[in-house]
């Protein structure tokens, strides 16, 4: 069995999207092909195959003017200059034509022989559509009858059957004007999409024995020493060694509040340096890069369609060979059967419908529309993976949310030593670092920071036998004592009588030898949008709202009541979590969607399980990017509403271009059965509407700043 590949390819010399879905539709037929996606918006190929050599043979086929260049080049980096200055003047002349066509016509010059003027028709034809000439000869040498250039000769040559001479030359001309003003717009837009990819860093500094010598980020390896000069952009992630300065997040975070930087810090490719010189040690090689990744899933999005992109698609493919046929239809049913029918008025209404039945408004504005939501989505902060979870989005009815880390800061610090039993503070505070001594979880780093600022170490060679109870906490002999460390579950499972069992703050019981020897209460705060994020969601519908966490029942009910949720579920193991996740899931009733927020890594297999799984504050971490189907970069779980409004606010725009492209094309069907639009008219209505559905589409590019959600004074999420 062959292996399958998987290559990115770039795309020259296609441009229409109607030609692209042709092709994505063709390489799909291959065996061996997983997937073909051809993202017009961005004009990449995606491809999945066994054999990549028959995929580029069959993409030639199709078109054979295609060009496919590997994607090993620089995102962003690639010429779209659109210059289409021997169309224009060629253009030119056949308008000049055109007007004396128009002069004769209506007596402002004089007649000139018949032959001379059905040859002015046809040299102005041949300068106008030359290239629509030319590409409906190649498709119907490959067999295909319904291409926009075909049903244009065949509308175009039609005219000039029945005599229509200057309507045959104009609607070539509109045709063509409408064609250019639509590459103006599709390019435009694709120009706009790449500017989100400018962030990506062009040079490192790297230090040598004889200096800094400028090289590219890809050169540098890990452990090498960089410097990054003010206004420059960082290249590789990395710890500065030294100087100090401010860093501007925006393009990885949408934060527009700088971040400190000092010695021991972490600095961030994609990240702008502001104020002063820093070096940094490279930690990750440019490919594994916190901006390589926000570049990759914002390219790589397109790659997952949407179902509406997919129904579009699939429209396209039977809407052209339909209205085909009810041209055919209308050409010759009539004359045939209605007394006084003339054949020359039913061909000219069939060929009003052949002119509108090019789908491309369509088919370029929907991709344009979801890229253009992507990108508007990754300047904010958040990394959407396809157009399919845009869609997703915008149906989500519930959120669930972890609390530690995603609605809380996730920084824990012991606010109170409760002894009990005849032990000293000191001595419980003690037992309880030793306990956690070997664990890395955020409660136990502040459990042994707590010990250390009494200006006393744990001494981990006197601490064995150490074992964690699933979620509930930590057993460990030390100093020839029994410890026990965690919740209120793990004391009652080990049988320590102990007085309390609630609290509405996060605690640690603690025993020695059996018997209860106090507590450790520690605090948690909220992150400061946390009611911002409830109360956006809120207003973007979402309908129940819930928290899962493995905390105590009161601590949780303490924030659920602050922000208002609409239920919570404590004291949950993390393989309790999916469980009561699922259950949540079945109960629904609103047959919306269902999404988990939570910070990624433990939360994983949640995150997994959901309809929608959102990372928050995950920039760097690979478990969370390659589980999650959205990723928060900050820290703000805000973030969340802003993501369900963007959604709504691109599927609005997208199924606005959908509705005024179908009913357009559907008036001046009726129009033109009824013989009440002209050719002119029906090329002006198809052009326009592709036109204005273009840019219609660049709107979901805007940029709105959510102004209801605190200021965060950290840019980027360790």
């Amino acid at each position: 069995m062959q292996n399958v590949r998987t290559e990115k390819f770039r795309v020259a010399n296609v441009d229409c999207a109607n030609c692209a879905a042709k092709i994505e539709q063709n390489l799909k037929k291959i065996p061996g092909v997983r997937e073909a996606v051809f993202d017009f918006a961005n004009l990449t190929l995606h491809v999945q195959a066994a054999d990549m050599e028959a995929v580029i043979d069959e993409a030639h086929r199709v078109e054979p003017d295609i060009e496919l260049i590997s994607a090993k080049t620089r995102p962003g980096q690639e010429d779209t200059a659109f210059t289409p200055y021997r169309s224009l003047w060629l253009l030119g002349v056949s308008v000049a034509l055109f007007l004396i066509l128009l002069g004769i016509e209506f007596g402002m010059i004089p007649h000139l022989m018949t032959e001379v003027e059905i040859g002015i028709a046809v040299v102005a034809y041949l300068l106008a559509g030359w290239n629509v000439l030319a590409g409906a000869f190649r498709t119907i040498r490959r067999g295909n009858l319904f291409d926009e250039n075909v049903l244009m000769v065949i509308a175009t040559a039609g005219a000039f059957g029945i005599r229509a001479y200057e309507e045959a030359v104009g609607v070539m001309i509109f045709y063509k004007i409408g064609e250019l003003l639509q590459d103006l717009a599709v390019n435009r837009s694709r120009r706009s999409i790449q500017a989100l990819l400018a962030a990506r860093p062009d040079t490192a500094h790297r230090k040598t024995a004889t200096g800094f010598e400028a090289v590219s980020p890809e050169s540098v390896a890990v452990g090498d020493e960089i410097l990054v000069k003010p206004g420059d952009k960082v290249p590789l992630d990395g710890e500065v060694i030294s100087g100090r300065s401010q860093l501007d997040s925006s393009a990885l975070t949408g934060e527009s509040v700088p971040v400190s930087a000092k010695p021991g810090d972490r600095a961030m490719a994609g990240q702008i340096n502001t104020t002063g010189a820093l070096s940094v040690r490279v930690t990750r090689p440019f490919s594994e890069s916190s901006i390589s990744k926000v570049l990759d899933l914002v390219e790589n999005a397109a790659a997952r369609k949407a179902s509406t992109e997919k129904f579009i698609t699939v429209f396209a493919r039977y809407y052209t060979p339909a209205v085909v046929a009810g041209a055919a239809g209308v050409a010759l049913i009539p004359p045939l059967v209605v007394s006084g029918a003339g054949f020359q008025e039913w061909i000219y209404r069939a060929l009003v419908l052949l002119v509108i039945s090019c789908p491309c408004a369509l088919v370029v504005s929907i991709p344009l529309g979801y890229f253009g939501g992507i990108g508007r989505a990754s300047r904010e902060g958040i990394l959407v993976k396809g157009s399919n979870y845009i869609d997703a989005l915008t149906r989500v009815k519930t959120v669930i949310f972890d609390k530690t880390g995603t609605l809380t800061r996730g920084v824990f610090e012991v606010k109170d030593v409760i002894s009990k039993n005849g032990y000293s503070e000191d001595q419980l505070l003690e037992f309880a670092a030793a306990a956690e001594s070997h664990s890395n979880h955020p409660i136990a780093a502040s459990i042994r920071q707590a010990f250390e600022k009494t200006g006393r170490r744990i001494d981990t060679d006197l601490v064995s036998e150490h074992t964690e109870s699933g979620g509930k906490g930590v057993r460990v002999q030390y100093k020839g004592h029994t410890v026990l460390v965690g919740s209120d579950a793990m004391m009652h499972m080990a049988e320590i009588p102990h007085r309390r069992c609630e609290f509405d703050t996060t605690v640690a019981h603690v025993a020695v030898d059996g018997e209860y020897a106090g507590y450790l209460l520690i605090g948690d705060q909220l992150r400061p949008d946390a009611a911002a994020a409830v109360k956006g969601l809120r207003k973007e519908g979402v309908e129940h709202i819930a928290m899962l966490t493995g905390d105590n029942t009161c601590a949780a009910e303490s924030v659920a009541h602050r922000l208002g949720l609409d239920g919570f579920h404590a004291n949950l193991l993390p393989e309790d979590k999916v469980a009561r996740f699922e259950a949540i899931q079945a109960e629904m009733r609103n047959g919306g969607k269902i999404a988990f927020v939570g910070d990624g890594i433990n939360d994983a297999p949640v995150i997994a399980r959901a309809d929608i799984g959102v990372a928050m504050g995950a920039l760097g971490s690979d478990a969370a990017i390659e589980t999650a189907d959205v990723v928060l970069m900050t820290d703000a779980p805000s973030k969340m509403a802003d993501a369900v409004r963007i959604a709504r606010r691109t599927r609005t725009i997208v199924w606005q271009n959908i509705f005024l492209a179908l009913s357009v094309k559907g008036l001046f069907v009726v129009l033109g059965i009824m013989g009440l639009a002209s050719m002119w008219e029906a090329v002006f209505a198809d052009m326009g509407t592709a036109v204005a559905a273009v840019i219609n589409s660049t709107r979901t590019l805007g940029r709105r700043r959510n102004t209801d959600r605190p200021a965060q004074s950290k840019g980027v999420a360790a």
